[in-house]
């Protein structure tokens, strides 16, 4: 066999061996390299749907606040002339005891998450006499009887809080302090004038401020200028920015103004209102007329743009008195329903009442006054509960037309209430 020959076979197995080696580097980097990569591709896509998933889950560090809502009750002016006084007292026991005033309504007031009212007397005690209108000094049993009742926060800022001086305006902190009623507007020492009332309720705070247009012409001490809240523009923008540097929700300000038994706000009343809400008031609480005025719910713009609910009730009436004059028997008892979002912004979300009337009993009996539920009163009446006369029926339905006509607008959208009203007025 030739050279040629021999080398033939042996370069054919060369070529089938090259090509086993080619085919086999192709093989492996395409075939098997494939789905290697495919393989790593998937463990990035699920890589990332993890960390997506990882970016949903909220540690408890990071919970996204619930929306916090309460209910924050408001009575007008509680007054005590003597007829009511008079009527409180036991002479077997020597003591006076108003709590059955509030029974009708107990459950209204005690039941909310804050409720607050207007103190329109002073507890100056036993020894310097109790007294009537002019100058008002009141058992000190009314103080725990409005405790029992669910009142939290007493303003007793108004123009009969020296009305039995300094001392009184002392004595009577002394009596709410011990039975942990909380008050704001007078003070017995400088100190405390300069703090702001601010109250945690399930979450949302609130800050409390009360003014009063004067003192009945009772001058303030001067050594003593600091023991009430008078209505002062400087003063009021000084208390509402030290109130906005504690970080609370919302500011309420209670305002005692206007003029007795007028149904109308004034023109002072009504600037004073805009620039409580320019400068940072949420609500504003007003007293003092001793008759209802009109409400409002207000959109607030702010310095940034944005805005935020506001509410005012020019005045609230007289939640307890002895007074007779017209429409100085009839008030209501407000709620407000306020929430503060996860967002942290606060809504006031709905005004309502029940209307109520300073009710005095013909009988020559002890115990004749009672703050009635006035729907509940004619509701029971109706059917065939008659509690009342027929004559105190009819009044008590004009004078809940009357609430109807000042305060029934439409801010007060409530379902609830309009269903009420509309029960009420079947048998006009």
């Amino acid at each position: 066999m030739s050279k040629k020959n021999k080398f033939k076979p042996r370069f054919f197995v060369f070529l089938l061996v090259i090509s086993i080696l080619v085919i086999s580097i192709i093989y492996f980097r395409y075939y098997k390299a494939t789905p290697t990569q495919n393989i790593t591709t998937t463990e990035k896509i699920s890589e990332k749907k993890a960390s997506n998933n990882r970016s949903n889950i909220i540690t408890p560090s990071e919970t996204i606040p619930k929306d916090i809502t309460i209910k924050m009750t408001v009575i007008g002016d509680i007054m005590c002339h003597n007829t009511q006084y008079q009527d409180a007292y036991n002479s077997s026991s020597k003591k006076y005891d108003f709590s059955y005033v509030f029974d009708d309504i107990r459950d209204k007031l005690y039941k909310s998450d804050i409720t607050i009212g207007n103190l329109e007397t002073t507890f100056a005690g036993a020894k310097r006499g109790y007294s009537s209108y002019p100058t008002f000094n009141t058992p000190e049993t009314l103080a725990a009887a409005l405790k029992n009742a669910g009142i939290d926060i007493l303003s007793t800022a108004n123009n009969h809080c020296m009305d039995t001086g300094y001392n009184g305006i002392c004595s009577t902190i002394k009596k709410l302090d011990q039975l942990g009623i909380s008050h704001m507007g007078t003070y017995s020492t400088k100190e405390d004038s300069e703090k702001i009332l601010v109250k945690d309720v399930n979450g949302i705070k609130i800050a409390f401020l009360s003014y009063t247009y004067g003192t009945n012409g009772i001058a303030v001490p001067k050594d003593k200028s600091f023991s009430v809240n008078l209505i002062d523009k400087k003063k009021i923008k000084t208390d509402l920015e030290k109130a906005k540097n504690l970080d609370v929700d919302l500011i309420s300000v209670s305002m005692h103004w206007g003029i007795e038994y007028k149904q109308n706000p004034t023109d002072e009343q009504k600037d004073l209102a805009d620039f409580l809400f320019k400068n940072g008031a949420d609500i504003i609480l007003g007293s003092h007329p001793h008759v209802l005025e009109k409400m409002e719910k207000r959109t607030i713009k702010l310095e940034d743009g944005t805005t935020k609910d506001g509410f005012l009730i020019y005045s609230l009436g007289n939640f307890m008195s002895g007074q007779y004059y017209d429409y100085t028997k009839q008030s209501i008892i407000l709620d407000l329903e306020l929430t503060k979002h996860g967002n942290g912004k606060v809504s006031i979300d709905s005004a309502t009442y029940t209307p109520i009337y300073m009710y005095k009993s013909s009988s020559k009996t002890k115990k004749r006054y009672l703050v009635m539920d006035i729907e509940k009163a004619i509701r029971d009446y109706k059917n065939g509960r008659k509690n009342i006369s027929s004559s105190t029926y009819l009044t008590l339905k004009s004078e809940l037309r009357h609430i109807y006509s000042v305060v029934g607008n439409e801010i007060l959208y409530d379902r609830k209430s309009k269903e009420k009203e509309t029960e009420i007025h079947k048998d006009n």
